[in-house]
Order: structure tokens, then C-alpha cells, then sequence
């Protein structure tokens, strides 16, 4: 299925440019050598899971020492996760540390990770939901809003826990199919294949579309949440749910959009949908490249989308990555990681201005974490 000499050529020159060794390890060793404060919120999450995977890769016990001691800072003896969390907030952003805590459970069995991990599943059982059944984004900030963003945030991780723990419950399986199903209905544009934001489904909010609920705008790291999520959660659905082929649609459907907005850079623009991309102040984003170079590349190996058509789309996507976004910072040897928006929230007015009015931030780790997944993806093709 993989034209492998493509990637050879691909990765000889990124190499050439940046030295010798595999950027998956190198960003992380970076992160690592700078160190990170020990934070269970899910941009922590969301590195965590890039040392997961130069772990898996490698074997050093140094990325999986790492992410334990991040961790054990903030998970009590008990099982605990802590003070600061808290079970009235209800936000689906605080799930997104699940996955990490299920890593630690699976590789120790200590009981420990299993009951943080438990904590946040409970945590869904009390989530507020939308009148369709749809997770609030945040309780009391965004009632009856759903967003791309926490699609990300809750639905991989309960679908792994359902699956370890929970894997007859049909009643679970449906729920997180809904949480999809609903996002779709509301925020798909049939014919970009490309999704708005979020919705709300009270049609109050101040960017809430009178009839339909919908953001305005397609935000390019929101749509790589949920192209990530997406696949994600395949890893885990049973083939045999009635929703697995719906969902595999819904990936499907959102590559060949994806594809199709692809700047001829080889990235994406931070609000993609016309007529913004090109316009004054918008702006290629390094954030959501990563994820949608990363989920092309695991779809092709997963063998949900044909290499093909979406092998050139990704190698030309890394090759931006790793000679716009990455940058050697000289000291210790160590990368930078450059281009990411700092936010992107349905907490704003929703416009266009407001999107591109939200600075950069260097070293960014909702950034840094999908460039080590996508790195991770093209040197499996290339080992």
C-alpha cells in the first residue's frame, strides 16, 4: 500500500536539515530536557501521550519514567486526582488526562490509575447533556453547547474505558456514537466535508446561527481534534456496533475535506472556511497541520484511507512541519516548536477577527504533542 521510496527521499532531506536523529524522540527529549510542570490539564495530556508514543517506539524507559513522575505528582496514594479537580466544573476538558492515567493502569496494574481513571468516567455520569443527549462542553460556562474540541476531550477516553472495563454495556457504545451523530447533524458542511466549531443547541449564544445553532467558522485546530478523535475511538469501538461504519464515514468524509483545503504550502489555514483562507491576517497554523498530517498518516496504517490518495497530502504536510515549524533552538540540542494559536474558544464572539486576533505561542504543547504523533506515524513508514 506505502510508496516507501517517497518517504525515504522525504525523510533523507528533513534529516539533512536538522540532524540525524527521529524527531519523535528528539522533541521529546527537548521537552524533557526543559523540563514540564506536572499538570493533569489536557494540553499536559496531550504531550504526555507524544512521550507515550517515543516510548513505544524506542523502549527508553526515560519517556515512561517521565510521564509516571509527571503523573504520580497529582494522583494521591489513593488514587485521588487531587484538590483542584473538581466534580462540579464538568468539564470535558479535564478528561482528556483519562488515556495517560489508562496507560500507567495497563503497564503497572496498580490500582491507583485505575480509580483516578475511574473518577472521571463518574464524571460523565453526571455530565449535563444538551436536550438531544450531547455533553456540555463546560458546566455553568457553555450550557447546551457542544464543540469539536470536547469531542476530543472525552470520547476516546471513554470509549478505551468501556472497552477494558464495560465492553457489554451497549447502552455506553450508543452514548458515545450519539456524542458524534449530534456534532455531525449540527456542524457538518456536506459540501466542504469540513465542520464549523461547534454548535449550541439552545441557539443563544451571541455566534449561535438563528435556525441552525452553528458556529460560523470552521477553526482549523478544532477540526483536528475531531479528525483525531475519530480515529481514535475506532481503535476501540467494536466492528460489529452498528455505529462503527457510521463513524468510519465520518473519517472518511472529513480526509477528503481536509485534503481538499490543504494550502498549497502543504498546510492548513487557522479559520479554513472560504472566503477566509488567503485573507489579510489569517495565517497557516501549526497546531492543526500536525493533527491532520498525523491522522492521515495513522488512518493509511490503520488501512481506513488509501495511501494513494493521501500519502502526497501528508508527506508534503510533514515536510512543512519540519522545515516551518521546527526550529533548533541551540541549546542543549534541543527543537523548538513554533506556530500555534495559544486558544480558540466559543467563549468569544465567534468571528473571524476574533480567531485571528488570538496570538502565538511558542512551544505550545497543544502543538508540540501532534508533531510527535506525526512524527511517530512517518517513521513507522520509514523506520
Amino acid at each position: 500500500m506505502f510508496s516507501l521510496s517517497c518517504f525515504t527521499v522525504l525523510v533523507a532531506l528533513t534529516t539533512v536539515a536538522y540532524g540525524a536523529q527521529p524527531y519523535s524522540t528528539w522533541m521529546s527529549d527537548s521537552f524533557i530536557t526543559r523540563g514540564v510542570t506536572p499538570d493533569r490539564h489536557y494540553t499536559n495530556a496531550v504531550l504526555y501521550r507524544g512521550f507515550e508514543l517515543a516510548y513505544n517506539k524506542t523502549g527508553n524507559t526515560t519517556y515512561y519514567a517521565y510521564i509516571k513522575s509527571q503523573i504520580d505528582s497529582f494522583v494521591d496514594a489513593s488514587g485521588n486526582l487531587g484538590g483542584d479537580y473538581s466534580t462540579s466544573l464538568y468539564s470535558l476538558d479535564d478528561l482528556r488526562i483519562g488515556p495517560n492515567l489508562l496507560f500507567l493502569y495497563l503497564s503497572t496494574q496498580d490500582e491507583r490509575y485505575k480509580t483516578a481513571a475511574g473518577q472521571l468516567r463518574a464524571q460523565l455520569d453526571r455530565q449535563p447533556r444538551t436536550p438531544l443527549g450531547g455533553f456540555w462542553h463546560r458546566k455553568p460556562t457553555y450550557p447546551n453547547q457542544m464543540w469539536l474540541d470536547g469531542i476530543y476531550m472525552a470520547q476516546p477516553f471513554y470509549a478505551q474505558w468501556t472497552q477494558l472495563f464495560d465492553s457489554s454495556n451497549a447502552t455506553a457504545w450508543d452514548d458515545i456514537i450519539l456524542q458524534f451523530d449530534l456534532i455531525e447533524e449540527h456542524c457538518r458542511n456536506k459540501t466542504t466535508n469540513l465542520l464549523v466549531h461547534g454548535y449550541d443547541e439552545s441557539k443563544v449564544a451571541v455566534w449561535a446561527d438563528s435556525v441552525t445553532g452553528a458556529a460560523p467558522h470552521v477553526w482549523d485546530r478544532a477540526v483536528g481534534w475531531y479528525f483525531m478523535a475519530l480515529i481514535d475511538v475506532l481503535d476501540y469501538l467494536p466492528k460489529s456496533h452498528s455505529g462503527y461504519e457510521r463513524l468510519l464515514g465520518y473519517m472518511t468524509s472529513l480526509a477528503v475535506g481536509v485534503k481538499a483545503s490543504q494550502d498549497t504550502s502543504g498546510g492548513w489555514w487557522l479559520v479554513m472556511d472560504e472566503p477566509y483562507p488567503g485573507m489579510k491576517g489569517n495565517y497557516i497554523e501549526s497546531s492543526a497541520t500536525a493533527m491532520f498530517t498525523a491522522s492521515f498518516l495513522k488512518a493509511i496504517r490503520l488501512g481506513y484511507i488509501e495511501s494513494a490518495t493521501y500519502l502526497e497530502t501528508s508527506q508534503k504536510a510533514y515536510s512543512l512541519m519540519t522545515t516551518k515549524f521546527v526550529a533548533e533552538n541551540g541549546t542543549q540540542d534541543t527543537l523548538n516548536w513554533e506556530g500555534t494559536v495559544s486558544v480558540g474558544s466559543l467563549g468569544s464572539n465567534g468571528t473571524f477577527e476574533y480567531y485571528i486576533g488570538v496570538p502565538l505561542a511558542e512551544n505550545d504543547l497543544k502543538g508540540v504533542g501532534p508533531s510527535i504523533y506525526a512524527s511517530y506515524e512517518i517513521e513507522l513508514l520509514d523506520p
